[in-house]
């Protein structure tokens, strides 16, 4: 039987080279008597006992743990901007969160900070069917999002694993990837506007811009991806996609990361403009999923080295079958591919989905897991996750019990070049982050790559941005952080 960790060692103590900020104000009785008198009582949580608020301290992966005891679920952008004006007035710190799903501990306290949860700011504010402009607060989840558009004949442009709870204004603020960048593009193309609390209380909108908007500088951008350290997204405007009429996939097993590449190829070239998805996954990430999903049978007769699940999706389901049934024949005679499914149906469709999605929550299904997200050109995108096995097993820390890791595994976007790297242990401990870091960062930058592809920087990442940006880069974010938030109010420890 694994060991089920319950809750997380409190960040605090893990890392005991990070010091609460003495500029930061205690959170007293004053403080508690003005957010009362601001918002009702179901838009406060508050508790002397951090653990009963661990649903908002701890992280997903059950890594990082904060001791707040105060929880603010504003429903209005209003009530948000009076709530970030009193506390950068009185230096109070706080951490915005969405849906709690971040892997960099970028959503939770390090100590005693407020939590701003925008889980009740959840209502759609506008849709144009012409435009396909969906506006909506940043508490809106997105498999609601997906919902409300799919009933409108269009989709989000972003779909992730956990599109159950996370947030709009959430995967807006890390600048979440997804599995369907390859067809949609990155989250800087497709929001068209923001709503912004600034950390003095100023709200600052551009959600009604228009598509093509060439006045001045874009500051939306500075806001996709900063992780709420400079401004609380309240509310967003993106360009939703026509729905697809037709959507079908295959699951294949290939031998080696080399036929991977060529498949990939084969794939743009073939499939080209019903090409949306295109994952890989390696043995020891469907060995995890296998044993995740009790009894679940498998799609493949074989075990592989490798899997790739690719998927289209068009506006005509007859000539995009064709096209696919076309393409897996041919990669099967030519013995590229050794063996193949396709979906026969949406129910089959989603079942292969459930394989690569389910891969995350499979290997921190043991305990935990150390995770790292990584872009790196195509021809090197596996060697990272090599070399990281390779490394850990000469340490002897891989296999049964009680040795404290499960598998050391890597799956990913192919078609953007984003590698994921987990390692599912049983416990964390410091032997195994040593031997982890600075390790993959030196990798990742001897390959000219990026220490995070899609995650973001968080708790996590910090310090280690050199590996990737140059100097005069990390000069300048600290430059624009300490512009919007000199008391450094908004998410502090975190980014840069």
């Amino acid at each position: 039987m694994t060991k089920v960790l319950p809750v997380a060692e409190l960040t605090a103590e893990a890392y005991p080279k990070v010091k609460r900020n003495p500029d930061f104000k205690v959170l007293d009785s004053a403080d508690l008597k003005y957010f009362h008198s601001i918002l009702s009582d179901d838009e406060i949580i508050e508790s002397q006992s951090p653990e009963e608020l661990a649903s908002f301290n701890q992280d997903w992966m059950k890594k990082y743990r904060g001791q707040s005891n105060l929880i603010l679920l504003p429903k209005s952008t209003e009530k948000v901007s009076k709530i970030i004006k009193y506390c950068n007035d009185n230096k109070l710190a706080v951490v915005p969160q969405g849906g709690n799903t971040d892997l960099v501990g970028a959503s939770v306290p390090v100590f005693d900070e407020i939590v701003l949860s925008l889980r009740n700011m959840n209502k759609v504010r506008d849709f144009d069917p012409v435009s396909g402009t969906f506006k909506c607060d940043a508490g809106v989840v997105m498999r609601d999002a997906h919902q409300f558009l799919h009933d409108h004949d269009h989709i989000f442009p972003l779909d992730l694993p956990s599109r159950n709870n996370c947030q709009v204004g959430g995967v807006v603020s890390t600048n979440a990837g997804g599995l369907n960048l390859l067809r949609y593009g990155s989250l800087h193309g497709n929001v068209l506007g923001l709503e912004v609390v600034l950390p003095n209380g100023e709200i600052i909108s551009n959600i009604n811009a228009l598509r093509k908007d060439n006045t001045g500088y874009d500051l939306k951008q500075l806001f996709i991806g900063a992780e709420g350290t400079i401004g609380v997204i309240t509310g967003v405007s993106i360009l939703a996609a026509a729905k697809p009429k037709a959507l079908n996939a295959i699951f294949l097993g290939i031998d080696s990361f080399s036929t991977v590449q060529k498949l990939f190829v084969k794939a743009k070239s073939e499939l080209s403009e019903i090409l949306s998805a295109f994952e890989f996954m390696d043995r020891g990430s469907i060995e995890c999923t296998i044993e995740y999903l009790k009894g679940m049978p498998f799609p493949l007769k074989n075990r592989h080295n490798f899997y790739v699940l690719i998927e289209t999706s068009g506006s005509n389901k007859i000539h995009d079958d064709e096209k696919l049934t076309s393409f897996l024949s041919s990669a099967l005679e030519s013995k590229l591919v050794p063996e193949g499914i396709m979906a026969k149906d949406k129910a089959d469709y989603d079942r292969l989905w459930t394989w690569r999605k389910s891969v995350a929550t499979a290997c921190n299904s043991y305990g935990g897991m150390y995770k790292y997200d990584m872009s790196l050109q195509l021809k090197d995108l596996y060697s990272v996750c090599e070399a990281v096995t390779k490394r850990l097993n000469a340490a002897g820390l891989i296999g049964d019990a009680p040795k404290p890791i499960v598998k050391s595994v890597g799956y990913g976007h192919v078609g953007d070049g984003n590698i994921h790297l987990n390692i599912a242990v049983r416990e964390f401990t410091k032997q195994i982050e040593n031997l982890l870091e600075p390790f993959v960062y030196e990798y990742i930058a001897s390959k000219k790559g990026s220490i995070s592809a899609e995650h973001g920087v968080g708790f996590h990442k910090k310090g280690h941005l050199h590996y990737s940006r140059s100097d005069i880069e990390i000069r300048f974010m600290k430059d624009i952080k300490h512009h919007y938030d000199p008391n450094g109010i908004l998410n502090p420890y975190k980014y840069i």
